[in-house]
């Protein structure tokens, strides 16, 4: 299967709870930021809605995105814009 964001970095949170969510997210934003990354791809699911949540929230607050949304192809998955590099 191909995907329209196949060489974009993305994190899969599919299994884990929000708290450990909340920390990958934190951690691969970062890591997104230092190496310059201009957007990335979120995978938290359908689901109940809770990583969803959880990764809206935690985006929100962190000072390295730019905006967000749920991808329109796939509602299972958030782009981030990162914000540039100084």
């Amino acid at each position: 299967m191909i995907t329209l964001y196949s060489n974009l970095p993305q994190l899969d949170l599919h299994g884990l709870d929000r708290d450990y969510a909340r920390i990958l997210i934190n951690e691969f934003v970062y890591d997104c930021y230092r190496q310059k990354e201009k957007k990335a791809i979120i995978v938290h699911g359908i689901g109940t809605g809770i990583i969803r949540k959880t990764t809206q929230e935690t985006l929100k607050c962190n000072k390295y995105v730019d905006s967000y949304k749920i991808d329109n192809f796939n509602s299972g998955s958030t782009i981030v814009i990162i914000k540039k590099n100084i």
